[in-house]
């Protein structure tokens, strides 16, 4: 009998198991990776091995990330390249602190926003020569290695050159988008020859090589930033814009610098959560943790109707402040200290009705006065949070003869509103949706973390954080459980929230849950491919150890040694 009841109530127990593992609400889709000597997590497992072969030779995180960098936008460019921004959070184990990095490119000089008007835009296109702005990346690359790397550039871009040169075979998600990009962009001069070699985009497990941007890494390797910013590839780059009617100059690319920023954070929880400050949205994620820190959100549970309302109605309180306030802090000084304190946050709170979806909120009272992301982390706890972007997937469809690769749209995202603090005028940077995080814990490095998707990554960064700290889930279950997806609030172009906006849940929320969203006024929806692609890296400072994680929403793959 005692035999009987021990089986009954393991079977109860194992069925409980599978059904949590069903739901996703408390297990991993795989085990978290754990290394001591250097740990490496991108969207594309051929970026990671090049991360983790840069480690052994000797270089130290940020050679690593240079080059992982460099092969994804080779193997991935359906989420970024040298053509896009580029922003990161780099903790140094030398100083042991914090340096942001905003390596985002500046609107043409010669282009105003009367050009805009006079011509009848009511918004900047999404394609073609008119949203592109300066690419950053390779800055970036060399204001990271000039700071911080070790090793020579020429080793550091050679493993994306060789990839270019000798092709690599395309992964399934890649190739999917590959195809889907292809569809829209293959009408602009230059796209075919690069990314539809035999009259199509490449499918799944075919070699894809790409000699242009072999030839166009071998040049910045060898004659560094100038060669991408001025002389031959300048020329063609501006050439080319300027022939299909757009406006981006030599001068443009040769004036072009990044700038070395500091992060900003809160503390949740008795955690240090940072984000870098605007031009990019990652300040919101920091709005909506204080709003949560006033609720006791473990007691609510993960996937609860009260939860998911809560973290929505903060969502939508800190996206109207992302909407009206965050610019380009050369044009615009976006009240950040005020925005981030906690007697802000309170005020902000009150306005959340606990059985009530908002169908709109107010922007704060000001008080006086597409994309990848990647981290890796090396043996001597240097530590990396990256993510590159072209905007929209492919970017703008811009691809200059030779070269290699697209330049980015993130012109698209300016105002074209009068008064707008994200209005577009020459030589600025526009609002910016990608975004590095980094967590500390009592002043050392605990977790560097990202995950990509537009207006997704400010939430998705908020919900990373309450799953780890809140809902006590480890670094792969924190990735992998279903997300929250609010769309609909005001946008940093100048349109408003209507109806409160869609709220849009991954697979695994209970149906009586979503029922209950709905008698609250929520509008539900769903979608696929939207809700982020997220790595990570945790330090066990205890045992000395790191943990990766990659989710399996993508192609990616954590991996250490």
């Amino acid at each position: 009998m005692k035999y009987i009841l021990t089986s009954v109530l393991l079977c109860t127990f194992l069925l409980s198991f599978a059904q949590d593992r069903i739901t996703g609400k408390t297990f991993a889709s795989r085990s978290e990776v754990i290394a001591q000597n250097g740990m490496a997590a991108t969207s594309q497992p051929l970026a990671t091995q090049v991360a983790l072969d840069i480690l052994k030779k000797g270089g130290n995180a940020i050679d690593a990330a240079i080059a992982a960098n460099a092969v994804l936008g080779l193997v991935e460019p359906t989420g970024n390249g040298i053509g896009g921004d580029l922003f990161a959070i780099i903790w140094d184990a030398k100083t042991e602190k914090l340096y942001g990095l905003n390596a985002s490119g500046r609107s043409p000089y010669n282009l105003s926003l009367e050009y805009f008007k006079s011509n009848g835009y009511q918004k900047i296109p999404s394609y073609g020569p008119l949203p592109v702005s300066v690419p950053g990346a390779v800055d970036g690359w060399f204001e990271m290695h000039s700071k911080f790397g070790t090793m020579d550039m020429q080793e550091i871009l050679q493993p994306a050159i060789d990839y270019a040169n000798n092709g690599f075979p395309v992964s399934e998600l890649i190739a999917y988008y590959m195809e889907r990009g292809a569809q829209n962009l293959q009408r602009f001069p230059g796209f075919k020859e690069v990314y539809m070699p035999n009259g199509r985009a490449p499918r799944k497990g075919e070699v894809f090589k790409n000699p242009g941007l072999a030839n166009t890494l071998d040049k910045i390797a060898k004659g560094g930033k100038d060669a991408f910013y001025k002389g031959e590839v300048a020329k063609t780059i501006a050439d080319y814009i300027q022939q299909l009617g757009g406006f981006l100059s030599e001068k443009d690319l040769a004036d072009h610098t990044s700038d070395w920023i500091e992060p900003e954070s809160v503390n949740y929880r008795g955690y240090d959560v940072w984000e870098l400050p605007p031009n990019g949205q990652g300040i919101a994620a920091l709005q909506i943790l204080n709003i949560l820190e006033g609720y006791d959100i473990a007691e609510m549970g993960f996937g609860s109707a009260e939860y998911i309302h809560t973290f929505t109605e903060a969502k939508k309180l800190a996206f109207e402040d992302r909407a009206k306030f965050y610019a380009d802090m050369d044009f615009y000084e976006t009240p950040i200290e005020w925005l981030l304190s906690e007697e802000y946050a309170d005020e902000r709170r009150k306005l959340i009705n606990p059985n009530k979806a908002g169908r709109s909120y107010p922007a704060g009272a000001l008080k006086d006065g597409d994309t990848i992301y990647m981290t890796v982390a090396d043996k001597d706890g240097n530590m990396v949070s990256l993510i590159q972007s072209n905007y929209r997937g492919m970017g703008s469809g811009m691809t200059p003869p030779g070269l290699g690769f697209i330049l980015q749209d993130r012109g698209e995202l300016f105002s074209l509103e009068e008064g707008h603090a994200n209005v577009f005028e020459p030589h600025k940077r526009p609002f910016h949706t990608i975004i590095p995080a980094f967590i500390t814990k009592d002043g050392k490095p605990w977790v560097s973390f990202g995950l990509m998707g537009g207006a997704t990554q400010p939430q998705g960064h908020a919900q990373i954080v309450v799953n780890l700290v809140d809902f006590g889930m480890n670094l792969q279950e924190a990735g992998d459980a279903p997300r929250i997806l609010h769309s609909g609030s005001s946008q940093p172009t100048g349109g408003k929230m209507t109806n409160g906006g869609t709220l849009q849940l991954e697979s695994g929320i209970d149906y009586e849950v979503i029922r209950n969203l709905v008698m609250m006024g929520h509008k539900i929806s769903w979608n696929v491919g939207s809700y982020g692609g997220y790595q990570a890296i945790m330090w066990d400072d205890k045992n000395k150890v790191y943990y990766g994680a990659s989710e399996s929403r993508k192609d990616g793959q954590a991996a250490g040694y």
